[in-house]
């Protein structure tokens, strides 16, 4: 390593000592004769480039204000390029403040930096102080509020450009459609690019707007848009499949991939991966597998992108030995891969493992994603591991990813399933921009933890801030209401849904009424409310109502609950079990019978509780009458003779209390 590092240090030196000498080459040579220096040095720059050196930069730099030609325009515009590329933000500043005559292209190099190094502000304050602005200023400035997703302030700058005459280029026009976000300003668009006569001629404007109708969902247009056009590429194919999978028409996806396929179209990567996905999210391994074949007869099996969409298609598949097979055949790992197995173990419930690959990435000097980490969190929130959580948390400061909405947002989950609101709490509010998501996981952490006051000032603050909230929002704070105990407020949140908040009330908004009238013990209500359902009852459902029979004593009620989840045939033990103690206790002795009968036949088992213990940074699972353990032996013979000496310390304390009941005899 350190003779590496030495060769290096070498070729470093050689180089610098190569451009000072070429450089004054270049100065002696060419003193006569000073009109060719620009030229020269144009060139010079050109190779400098190529090398990607700060250090060479530097070097050409200091000698053009040597010799006095840091001052032209055209050798400082390009010198300016090259720290834009290369060097720091006060680099280019120098550089900008040392042209004397500034041209078009001095300002737009300005503006790349400040977009570049996110400086909208000053990008801003330069770009309306700027004496001619071309399109391509102009250009800078959309893409620089698009970078930081700032839609409003882009699309202002776009009607601008139209309003002063200035013509659009498709540049111009692909950087807009990727901020826009609603049906009708994606039409007006369209109805831009029509008018300019760009849009049947542009492959990549095509390609953009079939993008941008599959991202809105807008399959019918993404078609005609495709069907429209005069040239189609790879890219084009996959758009188009892209935009039908987000829409929900998987299938129809997948027959563009076929017909993409009829028409000798060659997939790329990119096409492979996302038809592995397709086939992933669709529960298709039949289709998968054929996809996968295709992969291995086309080599695409080389691309970490592609074999960790076939790792998920397993694992999404229930094939998760197989994931793990085609995972530990992988020569080099890289994140993709990493992430595709560990979501993999996560996804089946093995979150020790998914922990123990984790480590084994963090070794093999692999840096995690906000994928990676967002997994890591969940699986550590699975297993209520806080100690494991925070030191988690203690990475992601370090890596400098706190500020991510994905991983803050898991962060949040995990304290809040730990019991740590105050922690998830202190995240929220550190956070410069808070989605839906944000919003919503805050939210759902207070409900899960009783905090219903909390939730509710959470709630109002929500909608101050003008979010619309969505059925996630909705579930959450009726869920805090029914913890809470806040009734009146969840009664009057569930029946204005629709109305107030355009959020047509599902499965868990019923299920989170339930439970809410089961603890205030208004059983007929909540079984009006299973009733009228528009969606048929879910096991939780009605489980709710069966436990709270039981805790308030209403046997007949109870007995109609159980006998109605029998005759819905769901897979939960505990109308079965429930009967049995009915009948037993009436004496039916026949219908005990019938029940049990039904159980067997049924294959419903009854759950199994279970508790774990963290160990030396291990997890040990016991399952409820679990006799044979891991080193279990050991274990009960801890116990006898914990019990053991329990035993002898009664016999002490009662041979102690014998004696001192017969000193109060005397």
């Amino acid at each position: 390593m350190i003779g590496h590092f030495r060769t290096l240090e070498n070729k470093i030196l050689s180089s610098l000592i190569l451009s000072k000498n070429l450089c004054s080459n270049i100065t002696q040579k060419s003193s006569q004769n000073s009109q060719n220096l620009p030229y020269i040095y144009c060139n010079l720059i050109d190779h400098y480039l190529s090398l990607k050196s700060l250090v060479l930069t530097k070097v050409i730099h200091a000698q053009l204000i040597k010799i006095g030609l840091n001052r032209h325009t055209f050798l400082g515009n390009r010198i300016l390029d090259l720290y834009s590329k290369l060097g720091t933000l006060s680099d280019a500043l120098q550089v900008f403040d040392d042209i004397p005559t500034k041209n078009s292209f001095t300002w737009n190099i300005l503006l790349m930096v400040f977009v570049k190094f996110e400086q909208i502000d000053n990008a801003e304050s330069a770009f309306y102080n700027m004496p001619n602005r071309d399109v391509v200023s102009w250009n800078s400035m959309i893409s620089g509020y698009a970078s930081k997703g700032l839609v409003e302030s882009a699309l202002r700058v776009f009607s601008e450009i139209q309003r002063v005459g200035v013509e659009p280029t498709p540049f111009t026009f692909s950087i807009v459609m990727s901020c826009v976000w609603s049906s009708q300003q994606a039409k007006e668009i369209h109805g831009n690019i029509i008018r300019s006569g760009l849009c049947l001629s542009n492959i990549v404007l095509g390609n953009s707007l079939i993008n941008m109708y599959g991202r809105l969902s807008l399959v019918e247009y993404a078609f005609g848009v495709f069907l429209m056009m005069e040239e189609l590429d790879v890219i084009s194919w996959n758009s188009l499949i892209l935009g039908c999978d987000k829409s929900g028409y998987g299938d129809l996806a997948l027959d563009q991939f076929c017909l993409m396929l009829s028409n000798g179209y060659s997939p790329d990567h990119f096409t492979m991966s996302m038809v592995i996905s397709i086939c992933s999210n669709l529960g298709c391994l039949v289709k998968g597998k054929q996809v996968f074949a295709l992969g291995i007869r086309m080599g695409s099996l080389s691309n970490s992108i592609v074999l960790s969409a076939i790792i998920d298609l397993f694992s999404k598949c229930n094939m998760l030995d197989d994931s793990v097979q085609l995972f530990e055949e992988v020569h080099r790992w890289d994140s993709a891969i990493c992430n595709s197995m560990i979501s993999g173990y996560a996804r089946h419930g093995l979150a020790e493992e998914a922990l123990q690959l984790f480590v084994l990435t963090l070794r093999e000097n692999i840096r995690p994603t906000e994928f990676t980490l967002s997994t890591i969190l969940s699986s550590a929130s699975f297993l209520f591991l806080a100690e494991l959580g925070t030191q988690i948390h203690a990475l992601v400061l370090k890596m400098g990813l706190e500020s991510d909405t994905i991983v803050a947002c898991s962060l949040m989950d995990m304290y809040a399933k730990s019991g740590l609101v105050d922690s998830g709490m202190k995240i929220f509010f550190n956070m410069g921009i808070r989605d839906l998501v944000a919003w919503n996981t805050m939210l759902m952490g207070f409900a899960q933890n009783g905090c219903g006051v909390e939730a509710l000032t959470l709630f109002e603050e929500l909608l101050m801030c003008g979010l619309p909230p969505d059925r996630i929002t909705l579930a959450g704070i009726l869920l805090a209401c029914s913890n809470g105990g806040f009734w009146d407020e969840g009664m009057s949140i569930f029946s204005s849904m629709e109305d107030k908040y355009g959020v047509i009330p599902q499965v868990e908004h019923y299920a989170c009424m339930v439970e809410m009238m089961c603890r205030a013990g208004k059983l007929t209500e909540a079984m009006e409310i299973i009733e009228t359902m528009p969606h048929e009852p879910s096991a939780s459902v009605w489980g709710l109502l069966l436990r709270a029979c039981g805790i308030h004593g209403d046997m007949k009620l109870m007995e109609r609950v159980a006998e109605r989840m029998l005759e819905l045939e769901l897979q939960s033990s505990l109308p079965y079990l429930v009967l049995v103690r009915i009948y037993g206790m009436k004496g039916r002795w026949e219908s005990v019978a019938r029940v049990r009968k039904a159980m067997k036949d049924r294959g419903v088992k009854k759950a199994r509780g279970y508790s774990w213990i963290e160990i030396r940074n291990h997890v040990f699972v016991c399952n409820a009458n679990h006799i044979l353990h891991y080193e279990g032996k050991y274990i009960h013979a801890i116990l006898a003779l914990l019990f053991q000496d329990i035993s002898n310390e009664g016999c002490v304390h009662r041979q102690h209390d014998e004696v001192a009941n017969d000193g109060e005899e005397e």
